[in-house]
């Protein structure tokens, strides 16, 4: 069964291009057609695509794998923070931090920062500063939270990109080029597609389709999570039971070791 059909990506718009005379050529393969200078997306191909970026977002967080998700475009943001967090998933939907990705130790120092002024609010020493710094502290800590509050868990490299708009995340996209971290992306008739590992061709700036998508592909992370659940819990059983065994063995051959010695003593 496919994850979403023809019919509900018609309805989310999802086969809205852009303008022919903005058109990137490249994306020759999934337009379908050209109507009042509109080109009209192959909602067949989508289908298809998005099935196939699904099913390798699922094997990825079934491996424990982290997936960025990335969209700062006013129409995508709140979408894809609401999803992503949804399915405990890091994501940017303010400002790109240049180098997030190629330097990504200055960005865990950042966040470790954070953590500090936690720390120190918890454990007392913030109430010993003084007014001026306190206010300094408090406007670092805001300024922090807003741009790598949701990356806070990151704690290391991701293991693939989501993006929704591939030319306003072309930042992005090249820094995980790159590292050789796939991407896959929402990419719309005026975009190149080339540097997208995983190309879903669909409308990137109606807002019901950017949910559709990612209703679908957080539907496959969410599938992959709990499998990796009830494997670890299957494991655990598993341990468990091994641990029980183990146990009782040396019993046993005690309980055997005094039979025989019994037997022994009665026979002479």
């Amino acid at each position: 069964m496919p994850r979403t059909n023809f019919q509900d990506l018609l309805d989310a718009g999802s086969h809205f291009g852009h303008l022919k005379r903005k058109w990137n050529p490249k994306m020759a393969p999934y337009i379908f057609m050209e109507k009042n200078g509109i080109h009209i997306i192959d909602l067949h191909k989508t289908v298809v695509k998005i099935d196939d970026a699904a099913n390798m977002m699922k094997q990825l967080a079934r491996a424990g794998r982290k997936i960025l998700f990335v969209a700062t475009k006013k129409q995508a943001k709140d979408i894809v923070a609401q999803k992503a967090s949804a399915v405990n998933m890091p994501y940017v939907t303010e400002r790109w931090p240049g180098g997030m990705l190629t330097n990504f130790p200055t960005i865990r120092k950042a966040v470790k920062k954070m953590n500090t002024i936690d720390k120190m609010i918890t454990d007392g020493t913030f109430d010993t500063l003084a007014k001026r710094e306190k206010l300094q502290i408090t406007r670092q800590r805001a300024k922090l939270e807003k741009n790598l509050g949701s990356i806070a868990d990151l704690n290391r490299l991701p293991s693939a990109l989501f993006v929704v708009d591939v030319q306003k995340e072309m930042n992005a996209v090249k820094e995980a080029n790159r590292l050789n971290i796939p991407v896959i992306a929402m990419v719309d008739t005026c975009c190149d597609p080339t540097p997208i590992d995983y190309v879903i061709p669909a409308n990137d700036d109606a807002a019901k389709s950017i949910a559709l998508v990612m209703d679908a592909l957080c539907g496959a992370v969410a599938e992959g999570l709990q499998e990796r659940k009830i494997e670890k819990e299957k494991e655990k059983e598993a341990s468990a039971e091994k641990e029980n065994k183990d146990g009782e063995a040396p019993v046993a051959k005690k309980i055997r070791a005094r039979k025989s010695q019994a037997q022994a003593e009665s026979a002479e």
